[in-house]
């Protein structure tokens, strides 16, 4: 059982990341979320054309698109071509279909077929940068590898594939997977949050949990473990959770449980943060704020059900 010296440093780390749930959306996000608005969703047919012509791809878009965030299509470069549906006016819409939804009668489409067009994915482009999801950042050192050293401990697999892009990481039970290329610090981070996962999410239980709460429970242990270890998360972790929807109520009704997931992980990645036995038996002499331990505190949070079982073989599958 992780002791109260460890269960303070995930306190403190959660009362942080609360603030920044309080305080809403950030700059960071808010423009992220404006520019990722103005990349379309493919259908599954071209999603499988943009595969097979540029495999490699992550973020496409037709030249007008990329101009009006400041890009440009860089000499020479070769399109990759999609089909694009073909809508025209219906001259003789009725007032029913005004009724239905348009406001005027030259409002009212139909799908006369499809032609083809081009779009240009971001490493075609340059220019202006678009703006980025926030990132941990800093140094983990040697807890990197701590880290893959505990979960392989727990009898989990983790390996690179960059065929999960454009998710960071996709936990599966018992099997991490990670995109190659990352920071050290991102890495750290994007592993964290999938090890939580599989401590929380891949056994079986009562009730699924929604995905804004395994999401929330996930990162927050995440945002913990990262900033025990030294790292600066900067917005990242209230940024993540706020694209699920999570706020500080979603993290309020599971911080028992997020406490207690991010205080195991931390008794063994930091074994020197242990309270000794001098400071167990009278911890009043060495640290005041320690009289009351975290878990004893006087909070009216409910805690989130934990696993009991062993893991599913057809659990699913959760990506970051």
């Amino acid at each position: 059982m992780p002791d109260d010296k460890v269960r303070k440093m995930a306190e403190d780390a959660l009362n942080r990341l609360s603030a920044d749930l309080e305080a809403g959306r950030s700059e960071a996000l808010r423009n992220y979320l404006a520019a990722m608005g103005r990349f379309h969703r493919y259908s599954w047919g071209n999603v499988l054309l943009i595969n097979a012509q540029r495999p490699d791809a992550t973020r496409v878009a037709g030249f007008h698109t990329w101009h009006n965030l400041g890009r440009f299509v860089k000499k020479d470069e070769k399109g990759i071509m999609i089909f694009a549906p073909m809508l025209v006016k219906e001259k003789d819409a009725t007032r029913t279909d005004v009724a239905k939804g348009a406001t005027k009668p030259d409002q009212i489409f139909r799908l006369a077929g499809f032609r083809t067009a081009y779009v240009f994915d971001a490493s075609q482009t340059e220019g202006r940068p678009l703006p980025e999801f926030a990132k941990t950042t800093g140094d983990p050192k040697d807890y990197g590898e701590k880290l893959k050293t505990l979960v392989a401990k727990r009898g989990i697999s983790v390996e690179h594939d960059p065929s999960i892009a454009p998710a960071l990481g996709i936990s599966s039970g018992g099997r991490i997977r990670l995109a190659p290329g990352m920071a050290p610090a991102e890495e750290f981070s994007v592993l964290a949050h999938e090890l939580a996962h599989e401590m929380l999410h891949h056994r079986r239980e009562t009730a699924p949990l929604p995905t804004v709460v395994r999401e929330t429970q996930a990162e927050a242990v995440a945002f913990v473990v990262c900033r025990s270890v030294g790292l600066e998360t900067n917005t990242a972790a209230a940024d993540y959770i706020a694209l699920y929807n999570g706020d500080k109520k979603a993290l309020g009704q599971s911080l028992s449980v997020i406490q207690e997931t991010s205080a195991q992980i931390l008794e063994e990645l930091l074994p020197e943060k242990r309270m000794t036995e001098p400071e167990q038996r009278e911890p009043h002499l060495f640290n005041s704020e320690t009289q009351t331990p975290a878990h004893k505190a006087d909070r009216a949070e409910p805690q989130i059900a934990q696993h009991t079982q062993g893991p599913v073989e057809d659990a699913p599958t959760w990506d970051r």
